[in-house]
């Protein structure tokens, strides 16, 4: 793995996803089975000692009254099997080939479950301090579960949906064709000029401003290179070329998967002409290094992929 792609947090992922037993209907019943319990967008985390990394609390499937119980209020999703074994915040050891489920409860459940609010903590805020086990299993959950609330009604036929294959296909109560999962895929991109400075933008909901790397959605009929050069041109002005994949990074807040580039300002270009668009930008500036440390404050957090675009045209972590 390049040391790029190894500065993305929610990159990180080592269970097997097992797609080939999703529509086995006997896993949530299997012996050792355990469940991610989400709150919204939370997840429930052991205790754990001051600074120490947080660790996913993998419940019982008899918590929760068992298999039929879920099956009626949790909506389970089958994440996978564990490919190594994996130890609990309270010592117990789920060995490998341990089945994961993913239940969301209400906000009176988790109340009840577990009232220490400070156990209920989000992926946006604490993905980056998870190990790879728990980044991947909860990145996953998190997605799946943003997809089946996005799917409460069939977009085949109006109807109320129903989740089958262990949470993986919507299809309308009364039939009709299924819905699987999407992604969607956005570009985001460093833009280097000739004088080696970066470009950074300040998004006109950022408050404080922050800065940083430009980003849009990919358009229907369109490649990544040719989103990147059209992003790029209508939030700035900045004609881009030779835009240069550096590696993607799920992105679960709803539904999107960002894929990194660098790219240089066209030469013909006076760097001077680049301009916020006003609409979503409300600045744009070039920076230096030496600027960039000055800045570091209002820049991405760790957990995003616009922090190692940047840290990569740096030339490593900013401090």
């Amino acid at each position: 793995m390049s040391e790029f792609l190894e500065r993305l947090p929610l990159s990180r992922s080592t269970h097997d996803r097992d797609d080939a037993h999703r529509d086995d209907p006997t896993l949530l019943d299997a012996d050792g089975t355990r469940l991610l319990v989400q709150r919204r967008d939370a997840v429930l985390v052991g205790r754990s000692e001051p600074d120490a990394h947080p660790t996913l609390d993998l419940r019982a499937v008899g918590q929760f009254g068992g298999a039929e119980a879920l099956r009626d209020g949790a909506e389970p999703i089958y994440l996978g099997r564990l490919i190594a074994d994996r130890r609990n915040p309270d010592g117990r050891v789920d060995p490998a080939g341990t089945r994961v489920f993913a239940v969301a409860i209400s906000d009176f459940d988790a109340g009840e479950l577990e009232p220490d609010g400070d156990r209920w903590i989000t992926l946006r805020e604490h993905g980056a301090d998870f190990d790879d086990v728990d980044t991947g299993l909860a990145a996953q959950a998190l997605g799946m579960r943003n997809f089946t609330a996005a799917h409460r009604f069939s977009p085949a036929t109006g109807a109320r949906a129903v989740t089958e294959h262990n949470g993986w296909v919507v299809r309308g109560e009364d039939g009709g064709a299924p819905t699987f999962p999407r992604t969607d895929a956005a570009i985001i991109v460093g833009v280097v000029d000739a004088d080696d400075r970066i470009l950074l933008g300040a998004n006109v909901n950022w408050t404080p401003k922050r800065y940083s790397v430009l980003a849009g959605f990919v358009e229907p009929g369109e490649s990544l290179e040719q989103a990147v050069i059209r992003e790029v041109r209508e939030e700035s002005g900045a004609r881009v070329v030779n835009p240069r994949y550096l590696g993607s990074q799920p992105w679960p807040f709803p539904a999107s998967l960002m894929v990194g580039f660098l790219a240089e300002l066209d030469p013909e270009q006076d760097p001077a002409e680049v301009a916020g668009d006003g609409v979503e930008l409300v600045e744009v500036r070039w920076f230096t290094r030496d600027e960039i440390v000055n800045h570091v404050d209002q820049l991405p957090g760790r957990i995003s992929i616009a922090r190692a675009i940047i840290e990569e045209w740096y030339g490593g972590p900013i401090d």
